[in-house]
């Protein structure tokens, strides 16, 4: 957003305000306002990590529950001698 569409965004005092360059904080308040959609972002991402670590070690689990199993019904071969 430019300046210029930001201060279209104003009541009219907070303009008149602007149009005399009475409000240098329009830098700060744009990346403040980018800052917020960034940690959103992010925490989102967080949210998404922490579903699919929790899928992944569901997966493991069932993994060594299957390798496990098939450990112990496993049968060892009968030994071929050669006396």
């Amino acid at each position: 957003m430019t300046r210029s569409e930001y201060i279209s965004t104003l009541p009219l005092w907070r303009r008149l305000l602007a149009m005399f360059n009475w409000r240098p904080v329009y830098d700060i308040e744009q990346e403040t306002e980018m800052l917020k959609l960034e940690s959103e972002h992010l925490k989102k991402q967080a949210v998404q990590v922490e579903i699919e670590n929790r899928r992944l070690a569901a997966l493991e689990s069932r993994l060594d529950a299957l390798l496990l199993n098939a450990d112990s019904s496993s049968q060892t071969p009968p030994a071929t001698g050669s006396n």
